[in-house]
């Protein structure tokens, strides 16, 4: 039992770091934005379609495909920003996001649905399949690949957000967008490189969850759910609560799996209640309202 503990803690920390890309992503649109985008979830699965044609018809290598499915990620997000989401004003805007974000979602899922059809499909490279012993343990190469580049991504993200002029125009436009408009900030252009920023780390997310689970177009709604339960849990617009969240949620499903796998799927929204209930700003948000 002790080593099914130790190998339940590493896995959860490793796909941890994948669910944090992803959920960092969904935070940084919502923290610049207030804007929920409950279409992430079939952004990623979008993601590893992209990647799943690369490999399979054109036989380009899951990691090198990224530099072709990044910046496809990031101009399809900001295509949404500019189409769907900059029209949204005023107090409703948040609430307005959740329709608009959710006819993304359906016309996305359709436009799946009609190219690639219902049955689930998964990407296969050889460090896929492939281990390496570490500690006594054997983990799949494609789980520390996709560790390693969350981490990468995500310190990029902090980076750029603390220690860029874009960052700064990123961050006033989150503490004060009227205040940011006064000083000479450009909000539609910020909200569209945050748009398709956060869209464009779906590409290595969507790469790893492929690789690690079979998918097909449906796959969106269960990790949305996993997503929205992670931001909230680390506090909506905090990108260090998103990593703090989702490697807990992540690891403390694995383990409660060594138990009862049943169980282990429910993790995520029992959090989400609790959270809710007793501390609805989450780990690392606060109850302060933004100026618009």
């Amino acid at each position: 039992m002790g080593s099914d503990l130790y190998r339940a803690i590493i896995d959860g920390i490793l796909y941890g770091g994948v669910y944090a890309l992803m959920a960092v992503g969904l935070t940084l649109i919502f923290g610049v934005l207030d804007i929920i985008n409950i279409a992430q979830g079939i952004l990623v699965v979008l993601a590893g379609y992209l990647s799943y044609v690369l490999s399979v018809h054109l036989h380009i290598d899951l990691f090198l495909g990224l530099l072709v499915t990044i910046p496809v990620m990031f101009l399809i997000g900001v295509g949404i920003q500019v189409l769907f989401m900059r029209r949204l004003r005023g107090r409703e805007r948040t609430s307005m996001s959740l329709l608009a974000s959710y006819a993304v979602m359906i016309i996305i899922e359709g436009v799946l649905y009609l190219v690639f059809g219902p049955d689930y499909v998964q990407l296969n490279a050889s460090y896929v399949n492939d281990s390496v012993r570490v500690l006594g343990f054997y983990l799949p190469y494609i789980y520390l690949y996709g560790f390693g580049l969350a981490v990468i991504l995500v310190t990029a993200l902090y980076l750029m957000l603390y220690r860029s002029g874009f960052g700064r125009s990123l961050r006033a436009t989150m503490q004060d967008q009227t205040a940011a408009r006064l000083v000479g900030i450009d909000i539609n252009r910020v909200a569209a490189l945050a748009f398709g920023i956060g869209v464009a780390v779906t590409a290595v997310g969507g790469m790893v969850f492929g690789a690690t689970n079979a998918f097909n177009p449906n796959s969106g709604y269960d990790l949305i759910s996993r997503l929205l339960a992670i931001i909230i849990l680390g506090g909506m617009g905090s990108i260090g609560g998103a990593l703090v969240a989702a490697v807990f949620m992540s690891v403390t499903e694995a383990i409660v799996d060594i138990w009862s796998p049943t169980w282990s799927v429910v993790v995520f929204y029992v959090a989400l209640v609790i959270v809710l209930t007793f501390r609805p700003q989450g780990l690392f948000g606060q109850r302060e309202a933004r100026a618009q």
